[in-house]
């Protein structure tokens, strides 16, 4: 498992909170698993979905109870890439900063390298 100070893709603290207490409901062992998938309005979109089986090829980031797989087609999407939840007027949702999309829609779900 690698900390998350050194993974090439990291959660903030607040991305880490909801996503413990999305798993709290979840019977164990429940993580969340990032993906990258074809689709969406600019080229690629993310995909979350809640799993119970951890492939040995991935990438596992833990944070305060919150653990987030990511498999190593997408992780070459996501390398550097910060995993964060906001919440603000317009509504609550898990948002990927991502260095490396060029583009991405006016929802932030897909994107373009």
């Amino acid at each position: 498992m690698i900390a998350d100070t050194a993974s090439p893709v990291t959660v903030s603290a607040s991305a880490a909170k909801r996503i413990a207490q999305i798993l709290k409901a979840e019977a164990a062992p429940a993580m969340l698993r990032v993906a990258v998938t074809g689709g969406g309005c600019s080229g690629f979109q993310y995909s979350f979905t809640i799993d119970d089986t951890k492939l040995d090829d991935d990438l596992v980031v833990a944070r305060d109870g919150a653990t987030v797989l990511v498999d190593p087609v997408s992780l070459d999407f996501l390398k550097g890439a910060e995993i964060d939840f906001v919440d603000d007027l317009i509504g609550a949702a898990f948002k990927i900063n991502n260095p490396n999309a060029t583009s991405s829609c006016g929802c932030g779900t897909s994107f373009s390298v």
